[in-house]
Order: structure tokens, then C-alpha cells, then sequence
């Protein structure tokens, strides 16, 4: 049993409309940092993170912060580097 989601009742699931910025954002960024297909792939999973939360007004918090810091410079969301 998984606690945390029992007492908060909610999963955020991307929508059709995350999943098209999220394509939109990882093109863009590719073309402005020459990313290759396997550099695509790699942001896909954090672009729809970051869609999903910019829609639903949620801080996203991340270690990643290269891959965040890339993916606000075209679509604006709340986020954070977690301190480890």
C-alpha cells in the first residue's frame, strides 16, 4: 500500500494536451541545443512532468536541474531543485 497517495486520493496523469506541449517544447529545445533523438528521449519523461504540473499550478521539484532550466526557457512552469 502506498500511503502517501491513499491519504492525498489523487494521481496526476497527463493529458492529451500535456502530452502535445510536451512534444512541441522537446522539438524546440532540440533544434535550439541540437539535440539528437536519444537527448529527446531523455526529456520526454520531464516534459511531460513539467506540462502536467504547469496546468495543475504545481511546484515541480527535481534534481535534474539542466533538464528544467531547458524545458522553462519555452513553456513557463513552477519548479525547484530538490536539496539532497
Amino acid at each position: 500500500m502506498e500511503p502517501d497517495r491513499d491519504r492525498v486520493k489523487r494521481i496526476l496523469v497527463p493529458t492529451v494536451d500535456d502530452w502535445t506541449q510536451a512534444g512541441r517544447v522537446v522539438a524546440r529545445l532540440a533544434a535550439r541545443h541540437g539535440y539528437e533523438k536519444i537527448g529527446q528521449g531523455r526529456l520526454a519523461n520531464d516534459a511531460l512532468i513539467a506540462m502536467s504540473g504547469a496546468r495543475m499550478g504545481a511546484t515541480v521539484i527535481t534534481a535534474n536541474e539542466r533538464g528544467f532550466a531547458r524545458l522553462a526557457e519555452f513553456r513557463a512552469f513552477q519548479w525547484q531543485v530538490a536539496v539532497l
